[in-house]
């Protein structure tokens, strides 16, 4: 495969990555909040063990599997249990615009483990760019309300903490793997782990939805681990043979394509002070991104 194919698969998988959220949010309604996630990721590793099986499994770097695969089980389950958790439509927009704090919070972690003072003039303004957009987004209709930021995160706080604390642990996530993958792929043992995870917490604190899912219901469940499995196998397929300068700047896209998908399927009310704040995020998240990279040529 060419690098130009490979940059148009990898950001093919920043659109799938985009409708995951609404996805999830539309299964957790008709399974229940805590049955629909493992549902989706027990799908998803199946198909990942038939199309995407790891092969010398045995000869992977142990921390790697133990450490990375912890922390990508532990940012998957945050963020859909924040999802299924939300109140209502808007508000799992809001948690969804909190997740794409990661680049930020990746940038941050890049700067503390810099030998070098060097610090490219862009970082701080894009941090405080997008830290100013999150706060305006879950701010709602009042914006960049202190109060109203208050009120909304204390009127259902779980959420909220899953995915900020999830953003750090991908971030944190982000900057480990490809110092101990040593190029092993562990996608698929991470994913299983994922929705081993995810079927302890439903067995113990979980309950299923008042009624039975129609055929919509798990025609969207298919959907939804189609979309996360082609979604990473898609995205490893862009960062180890594309352009990966090309697939980061597509990235800072997400956050805006979700909410797009999201307002559309889930029919959310979204007030322009939202619009304005994922506009920051998106905005914060690319300078952050680009003076980083500055600072390492």
């Amino acid at each position: 495969m060419t690098t130009r194919r490979a940059t148009g698969v990898g950001m093919l998988a920043v659109v799938l990555f985009s409708a995951v959220v609404t996805l999830v949010r539309v299964t957790s309604q008709d399974f229940g909040a805590t049955l629909g996630a493992p549902l989706i990721y027990t799908l998803a590793s199946g198909v990942l063990w038939l199309t995407h099986r790891p092969r010398g499994l045995r000869r992977f770097p142990l921390r790697y599997l133990l450490v990375c695969g912890a922390l990508f089980v532990a940012y998957e389950t945050s963020l859909a249990l924040a999802v299924g958790l939300a109140d209502s439509a808007e508000q799992t927009l809001e948690v969804s615009v909190v997740n794409y704090l990661w680049p930020t919070f990746l940038v941050l972690l890049s700067l503390v483990g810099r030998r070098s003072g060097r610090v490219h003039w862009l970082v701080i303004p894009g941090v405080a760019l997008a830290t100013l957009g999150t706060a305006a987004v879950v701010g709602g209709r009042e914006g960049l309300n202190v109060a109203a930021i208050a009120g909304h995160v204390v009127s259902n706080p779980v959420p909220y903490a899953l995915t900020f604390g999830g953003a750090v642990v991908w971030a944190v996530y982000s900057v480990l793997t490809p110092r101990l993958a040593e190029g092993c792929d562990g996608l698929t043992v991470f994913i299983t782990g994922t929705a081993a995870a995810l079927w302890i917490v439903h067995l113990t604190t979980g309950t299923s939805a008042d009624r039975a899912p129609g055929v919509g219901g798990w025609a969207v469940l298919v959907a939804a681990a189609l979309v996360i499995g082609a979604g990473y196998a898609c995205w490893n397929i862009g960062i180890l043979r594309g352009n990966i300068t090309l697939l980061g700047t597509a990235s800072y896209a997400a956050p805006v394509l979700s909410s797009l998908i999201g307002a559309v399927v889930l029919g959310a009310a979204l007030t322009p002070s939202f619009w304005w704040g994922v506009l920051l995020v998106a905005v914060g998240s690319a300078m952050s991104g680009w003076a980083t990279r500055q600072m390492e040529t």
